[in-house]
């Protein structure tokens, strides 16, 4: 058995758990549910924070990166992270794997540098991923990095300290899909070849989800920024017409939301279902899509909603290590991303996937290092803006901030020529320059446009500021 204690004491945990922290009458699901969420006012404080620090460090880093993507000859086609599943590696040949995940390299202190290097204000590491291992020393399972590991130490917890230490605030990514706990059933649309009976009590499953979740909440890691699910769509039912937020399972989302906020008031919530958020979670993300578009086919429900927006992408093309994957984005890539997300009022969480030694591959620490040189350029156009005023044009984007709007020409080719049409801006302009010297730009007034020549283009991401009257 994966559990060091019985499933019996982990659901009587979570009975206890939830008496302690909500009234008598609100412990039902079904009651909880029916009220509505009302965020504490640390939640709405770190909701603004969130908003104004955009850039983020995303990291997939568990057992799955031993393997570098392959597997008894076999590559995996597609993210790395996923190899248990889709080379359909049954449970008794995934589980040695732990023995020798030693990440003797791993150096937290250097992590945290690299984000703060890079102009990132966060990190998110996934404390779980789909195949159940636990990067923490869990209390409820043995199948966790302390207990099977040659390494014997909790990675989160140094990671947490550090950036405590630093000043970066740390998100938990938490799978809500588990292909290795035997009571995740009935199966959903992935792990089908674990090789686990086909029986199980959900319940009890989502039981150890939440007493897993109260550990990592509890106080041992310090205050936690958030929690960023994903694996509730593993459930979901996708009918021509029908409701996309309908699931098989009843999740039970509103109790694991109130608890987490019973824990930890500041703590945002978000899940990687794409549709539109549900009660409980304080803000929305979107996988490898810049908000309202579907390139990849994951946002087809995914209409953007009212809550903070952050969408997410990779430095490759894997979330996980991936040994082959040598397709790094370009630093210009990475910023018409980062840009076109904060023009789309959205934060940009950007992905590395360490190596099994606990070291960043080379090609990704290189792209940190460049994209933190342009930010500390052009980072006043993104910290702390919003989106808009004017919607997204095919020359870029824009953001604002204070009496300054940010004129982001990513495409100028676009632009058709050296004048910039602001069609749709409605207060005075002061003045006009550009934000890597100063020098002034031509602003029509009659016409609403810039004149940006051709020679003050920038290959990347030509920025002009404007100043306005009111």
């Amino acid at each position: 058995m994966i559990q060091k204690r019985s499933l019996l004491s982990i659901s009587l945990a979570s009975s206890l758990i939830w008496s302690l922290l909500l009234p008598a009458e609100n412990a039902a699901q079904k009651a909880g549910a029916e009220k509505n969420y009302t965020p504490a006012p640390e939640n709405l404080e770190a909701r603004r924070w969130f908003q104004d620090a955009k850039f983020g460090l995303f990291i997939h880093w568990g057992v799955y990166s031993v393997l570098g993507g392959e597997y008894k000859g076999q590559n995996v086609k597609g993210i790395a992270e996923w190899i248990m599943h889709s080379l359909k590696i049954p449970i008794p040949e995934y589980e040695p794997l732990a023995s020798q995940f030693n990440p003797t390299e791993f150096d937290p202190a250097e992590w945290v540098r690299l984000a703060k290097q890079a102009g990132m204000k966060y990190i998110t590491i996934t404390s779980k991923h789909h195949d159940g291992f636990a990067m923490w020393d869990s209390k409820v399972s043995d199948w966790d990095i302390v207990d099977r590991t040659p390494y014997k130490k909790d990675v989160l917890k140094m990671l947490a300290d550090e950036c405590h230490k630093q000043g970066i605030k740390l998100f938990f990514y938490h799978s809500h899909l588990d292909w290795h706990h035997p009571d995740y059933f009935p199966r959903g649309r992935t792990g089908q070849y674990a090789g686990r009976p086909e029986s199980g009590d959900f319940n009890k499953y989502l039981d150890y989800l939440d007493a897993q979740l109260t550990e990592l909440l509890s106080g041992h890691y310090g205050k936690i920024a958030g929690i960023w699910f994903d694996g509730w769509w593993d459930q979901q039912i996708k009918e021509p017409g029908g409701d996309p937020r309908r699931t098989r399972v009843d999740w039970r989302l509103r109790q694991t939301y109130d608890l987490i906020h019973k824990l930890q008031p500041q703590a945002l919530i978000g899940n990687n279902h794409h549709v539109l958020p549900f009660e409980g979670e304080d803000f929305q993300m979107f996988e490898k899509d810049l908000p309202g578009q579907n390139t990849t086919g994951f946002n087809e429900d995914a209409k953007i909603g009212q809550l903070p927006l952050e969408m997410c992408d990779t430095t490759n093309d894997s979330w996980g290590y991936k040994r082959s994957d040598k397709n790094f984005k370009s630093l210009k890539q990475l910023v018409h991303l980062l840009v076109g997300a904060a023009g789309r009022n959205s934060n940009f969480l950007l992905n590395v996937g360490p190596m099994p030694n606990g070291k960043f591959p080379p090609e990704a620490i290189k792209q940190l290092t460049e994209i933190g040189q342009w930010m500390k350029q052009y980072g006043d156009a993104i910290y702390g803006t919003r989106g808009g005023p004017l919607a997204p044009q095919p020359w870029g984007v824009t953001t604002h901030k204070g009496k300054r709007v940010y004129i982001h020409v990513l495409d100028s080719e676009a632009a058709h020529g050296e004048e910039i049409a602001l069609t749709g801006l409605n207060a005075k302009v002061k003045k006009a320059y550009l934000l890597k010297d100063g020098s002034k730009v031509s602003f029509n007034v009659a016409k609403k446009a810039l004149l940006i020549p051709n020679s003050s283009r920038d290959a990347i991401d030509t920025v002009v500021v404007l100043e306005l009257a009111q």
